[in-house]
């Protein structure tokens, strides 16, 4: 018998994601439903909760995968138009397994999917598990499928305001830049007291104003802008599922997420003292010394919330957080990245101090570039980073009189005494991410400089575009 034919391209190493209707429409959030549920009755799962962000095409496939959920004989707890917060919210206390259709950060006609099981986000092997089943259509129908409507966001909301104390009400601007956090964060920020001017709070798939993505900095340009006209105190940015969060101080300054780190770790390890801070490759150099300044033990991993998510698990870490704006709070939360949650203990630290914006630019800075893409053929990312690591390992690092030192946990990042330079694959489009630090302007453009030559000698036509991750 034929199998079903799923282009292999949308099962990436965390998540499923797709063009609609060209590489991923109903059959397939069908198809992915009996697989799915297949897969999870065999690890003893039997409540699937199933929800979606803001984009267009979100009805539709919700409705297919809760048919395949169904069909598979899920238990399905529909928990409608949320954020991929709390879907993982609903997963960490009404059931363990979940699936959230979003497009997250993509253009307006992606869409895909983020998936829970047991309680932990799957990635990799597993995901590409789910692909086999689809195509060999190892599934068979079973009894006892059906849906139920619930509500999570009243829950969700008295969690955080119970968690939360702000020591002073504050004065906010939110911009949730049309994406499905508008449909929530705007209320729970009035709720912890604060004062909050909303922008693009309108859930709308279209995306009209700017694009969702707080980690490019053109996309908080209105954000500035009102922070100036309003004499806000801080402005608060989200992705379109709600799952990243972007900080601009009140003169308009972006704390890039690794920098918003350093504030978080000092926080939790006043409670957690010599608990671990997880944070991924694109991070700056100075925030493993500014956690162990603050009594932490800091460990730098590979990107990708399923895979910080995983290592925290492992090793029992209270915080973790990544450069695009994914922050993890198991003190006091349930360890998965929220954007809501993460803007809440935010204020809450500042809320302490009568000028917040001091207390963030003085935080540890240094030169530094947004990350950087350079686009590729499908398949081309992970080659040329091998033959990256080749060449360096047989020909030496640049710049030896800077002690450079190489690590290769996800990709090519050396670190020298004035800064680092970065070289990875990306794991959900084809790109190389690329990020540069110095201490000092001329160090930043030395650094730059050299690991854009040593790029070039693997790939000759190597061109570069600001982007996010």
């Amino acid at each position: 018998m034929q199998g079903m034919q799923v282009p292999a391209s949308i099962f990436k190493a965390y998540d499923i994601r797709g063009v609609v209707p060209a590489s991923l429409n109903t059959d397939t959030a069908l198809a992915l439903g009996r697989a799915f549920g297949t897969h999870a009755l065999s690890q003893g799962e039997q409540v699937v909760a199933v929800g979606r962000d803001g984009r267009l095409s979100g009805p539709e496939l919700q409705q297919a995968l809760m048919q395949g959920l169904i069909e598979a004989g899920i238990q399905v707890i529909d928990v409608g138009m949320v954020t991929t917060p709390q879907l993982y919210f609903a997963t960490s206390t009404s059931c363990r397994s979940g699936i959230q259709v979003t497009g997250s950060h993509n253009p307006k006609d992606h869409n895909g999917f983020k998936m829970v099981l047991a309680g932990r986000a799957i990635y990799g092997e597993e995901i590409q598990g789910l692909r086999r089943i689809i195509e060999a259509e190892a599934w068979q129908p079973q009894a006892g499928g059906r849906v139920q409507r619930c509500d999570v966001q009243g829950d969700y909301r008295n969690r955080i305001v119970k968690d939360i104390h702000l020591t002073r009400p504050m004065r906010i601007v939110v911009d949730c830049g049309n994406g499905v956090a508008g449909a929530s964060a705007p209320d729970l920020f009035r709720a912890l007291g604060c004062e909050v001017i909303e922008l693009f709070s309108e859930v709308d798939g279209h995306f009209p104003n700017h694009h969702p993505d707080p980690s490019k900095p053109e996309n908080l340009r209105d954000l500035q802008a009102a922070l100036r006209k309003n004499g806000a105190e801080l402005g608060l940015a989200f992705d379109g599922d709600g799952d990243r969060l972007g900080i601009v101080t009140a003169d308009g300054v972006n704390i890039f997420p690794d920098r918003q780190l350093v504030l978080f770790a000092r926080d939790v390890l006043s409670r957690c003292p010599g608990g671990r801070i997880l944070f991924d490759v694109k991070c700056s150099q100075q925030l493993a010394p500014a956690i162990r300044a603050a009594g932490g033990e800091p460990e730098m991993f590979k990107t990708g919330h399923s895979l910080i998510k995983a290592r925290m698990r492992e090793t029992d870490a209270p915080l973790g957080g990544e450069m695009s704006g994914h922050i993890f709070f198991k003190e006091r939360w349930y360890g998965f990245d929220d954007g809501t949650y993460a803007g809440a203990r935010m204020l809450e630290i500042l809320s302490r101090h009568a000028d917040p914006s001091q207390i963030l630019h003085d935080l540890p800075r240094s030169e530094s570039t947004p990350e950087i893409n350079v686009p590729c053929a499908e398949g081309e990312p992970a080659q040329v980073t091998q033959r990256l690591l080749q060449t360096v390992r047989q020909q030496g690092l640049p710049a030896p009189q800077h002690s450079p030192q190489l690590s290769d946990i996800d990709g090519l990042r050396i670190d020298w005494d004035d800064g680092f330079g970065l070289i990875r694959a990306s794991n959900t489009t084809p790109v190389l991410v690329l990020r540069f630090e110095g201490h000092s302007q001329a160090a930043l453009h030395r650094i730059q400089a050299d690991m854009m030559a040593m790029l070039r000698t693997v790939k000759p036509d190597a061109s570069v575009k600001e982007a996010a991750h």
